[in-house]
């Protein structure tokens, strides 16, 4: 890669294993680093080779399993660049933690993703690099650039290659009917929905639009993070005539018992970005994790280059 001599790439705690994979994509070497924690609590950072005058990329997973000591050092590791006289400072944020706080939907709730925006500015952030913001207006609490990578070419190359037939395409809510749609039009699918509806005596009631029967089924996702709504509508397609059931998301989050609905629903194979760091082990063989490396990369080379990246936004 030319002018790799001005870039470097450094890395926090979280999520090193992409962080290596995106360095061996533009054939550099993670910056030599170590973030530490001292007894008490406090995060210390070490920078241990020059960084005065090259544009560098922090790459950082904001996510669990600690997601506010994964944003501490990030913006200790922002600082300690700066004040060693970096060219520039891009954030490479794979997962892009507090971004679904986006919005006050009571009385006195905080904006958390603002809050998180106005930080990294403050810290010293030229620009940011996620993929698949929850909300993509999130890009607007920036005054600094924010490329919001999609993640979903990964992904829709992986059902290509896999040519399933007699496919539809479900979004497993009404919100994700949007994301659904780019995904049936890409593998050239029919798409369905799964509509809850809460009734008066707090029964919730859900129905499918849609053909389902006798289908094979991608249900498409942008966050998993308890796993209830998927599951449930795994169950009900099963129940409504599908034959094999396949999940992705980009943002594989698994809390609670997130793991054991999963494995107990009727989906048979799970798609997840690498994203946020998982052991492979404790996911199990239904679950199939695929990179996002090349799109972090291609977008790191666009930048060093200055060309477009217009096509890594949308697919």
């Amino acid at each position: 890669m030319s002018n790799s001599q001005s870039i470097k790439l450094f890395c926090g705690n979280f999520n090193k294993g992409l962080s290596e994979k995106i360095a061996h994509e533009l054939g550099l070497k993670l910056g030599d680093s170590v973030v530490k924690t001292f007894s008490d609590g406090e995060i210390a950072v070490e920078i241990n080779e020059t960084v005065r005058g090259h544009n560098i990329f922090l790459i950082q997973s904001v996510s669990p399993p600690d997601v506010n000591t994964a944003l501490m050092e990030l913006l200790i590791l922002i600082d300690a660049m700066k004040r060693a006289s970096a060219k520039s400072i891009d954030v490479v944020m794979p997962y892009f933690g507090y971004n679904r706080q986006d919005r006050k939907a009571k009385a006195r709730e905080p904006i958390s993703a603002k809050l998180v925006a106005n930080l990294l500015t403050v810290a010293g952030a030229d620009r940011v690099l996620t993929v698949d913001l929850h909300a993509k207006q999130v890009q607007g609490y920036f005054n600094i650039p924010v490329d919001n990578l999609s993640g979903s070419k990964v992904l829709v190359d992986h059902f290509r290659k896999m040519d399933l037939d007699n496919l539809v395409v479900v979004s497993p809510n009404l919100n994700r009917v949007s994301l659904a749609r780019k995904y049936a039009e890409k593998l050239d699918a029919p798409i369905a929905i799964v509509d809850k509806m809460e009734l008066e005596s707090g029964k919730v009631v859900s129905t499918i639009i849609g053909d389902v029967d006798g289908k094979n089924i991608i249900m498409v996702d942008d966050i998993i993070d308890t796993a209830t709504t998927i599951s449930n509508a795994a169950n009900l397609l099963k129940e409504n005539g599908a034959q094999d059931i396949y999940a992705c998301c980009t943002h594989a989050i698994f809390s609670e018992n997130a793991l054991e609905k999963l494995k107990a629903s009727a989906i048979k194979d799970l798609y997840l970005l690498d994203t946020i760091e998982h052991d492979t082990d404790e996911l199990g063989p239904m679950f199939h994790t695929l990179s996002t490396a090349s799109i972090f990369a291609e977008s790191i080379r666009r930048k060093i280059h200055n060309e477009s990246s217009s096509g890594l936004f949308n697919y």
